[in-house]
Order: structure tokens, then sequence, then C-alpha cells
């Protein structure tokens, strides 16, 4: 899963991006207005962390911005303006909930996870797929009741499917969801195919009846 996180304090956004980053989330940071905006612009999150002071603009203007894009991404308000107006501003222009700081780190990683299961999955803390079951709490797989061991990036992939499921996902846009901006980076995407490998095969050594299917010069796709 993968949030951006908008914060221009930047021991407060680094200490955000350690503590979901071990609840296994990916995060990026950016630390004003413009920089914001290029991210919006240019990638899709689960969740959105948004701070409303920042230098060079304010939030409302990127949650504005959001909102004409047809944006989908969860967003919560993190900010030291605790006023009503400023928690109704924001919840008119489309963000999903409002945590004042000081806070603590919990209670954040607990609203992401939160807003990501209503947003994705209907606010279910498991998800079944016929024989395939997912623990969005505990973060672990099952397959005819017996536990399939994935990597981080193997989880995040097979939630990136089920979420996406009998749609047809380019290997961009799965390189986009495993690293962010740094997919850009790479010449080939030939570190998707190996996590694809490597998913199907231990979801079809479990007894899995191979639901992910190649779609040739196009990608993949999570097919039930």
């Amino acid at each position: 899963m993968k949030i951006l996180i908008i914060e221009d304090e930047v021991e407060l956004a680094k200490d955000m991006e350690l503590f979901l980053s071990r609840e296994a989330y990916h995060c990026e940071l950016v630390a004003n207005y413009d920089q914001a905006m290029e991210k919006v612009y240019a990638y899709e999150y689960d969740c959105i962390l948004l701070d409303l002071m920042l230098p060079g603009g304010d939030g409302l203007s990127i949650l504005q911005e959001l909102k004409k894009l047809n944006k989908n991404e969860g967003v919560i308000i993190i900010s030291a303006k605790n006023s009503i107006e400023d928690k109704v501003s924001g919840l008119k222009l489309g963000a999903d909930d409002y945590l004042a700081k000081p806070f603590h780190q919990a209670e954040l990683a607990a609203r992401v996870e939160s807003l990501i299961r209503r947003k994705q999955f209907d606010s279910h803390n498991t998800i079944t797929q016929n024989e395939v079951m997912i623990d969005l709490q505990a973060k672990t797989v099952t397959v005819r009741g017996e536990g399939v061991v994935l990597t981080r990036k193997e989880y995040e992939l097979l939630l990136f499917f089920v979420g996406n499921k009998n749609r047809v996902l380019s290997k961009g846009a799965l390189a986009e969801h495993l690293s962010g901006d740094l997919a850009d980076m790479f010449d080939t995407h030939d570190f998707v195919y190996a996590h694809v490998k490597n998913l199907k095969k231990k979801l079809k050594e479990a007894g899995y009846q191979d639901y992910i299917k190649t779609i040739y010069g196009s990608g993949y796709k999570w097919e039930i």
C-alpha cells in the first residue's frame, strides 16, 4: 500500500514514515505545496496524509485539486489547526478523516488502515476470494486454511490484484504501486515479473486456482 505524506515538519514526517514503513506501507514524503502537486498529478496513492499549512500554498487547495481531477485517494488531514471550521472545510472538500497534532503514531496507523479498508474493501477485516483468504489486520494469507508466507512486496502485490479484480493492470502500474516514483528509474519492469512469478508460485503450491492471468502485451489480471 502506497502513502503520500505531505508535511513540512521534517522530524514529524520522518517519524510518520518510519512508523508506517514498519506497518508495511510504502511512503513518499513531500514538504511543500509545489512538490505535493507534482506528486498528485503524476501518481496515484492508497492514502494521502495532508498538512493544511504548507510552504507555497495550503492543504485545502490540494483537496480542491484532487476533487477536480476526480482522484479516489483516501485523504486524512494532519494539522495543528484544530478549529471546527478547518475540519468542516476539509471534510466538505473531500477529506475522509481529520487528525489533530500532536497525535500518537499508533493512532495514525490505525486511521490509515481503517480508511484503506473502508475505501478499497468495504470496511471488511478479511477478504475472501474462493479458497484464498487475506486477513488485513494480521496481514496474513491462507489458501484452503493453510498459511502462505509472502514477502512484503508479494503481499502488497496480492492486495493490489484483489483490489482491482477483473481489471488489466499494466506492468507500469504495478511497478509504480510497488516502488512509487522510484519506478521511473528502472529501464525495464523485470522486477515486476519476478514478484508476480514468485507470488503465483507460492499461491499455486498452496492450491489456489491460478487467478493471476498474464495478458500478453498488456500486463496482468486477477480474474475470478
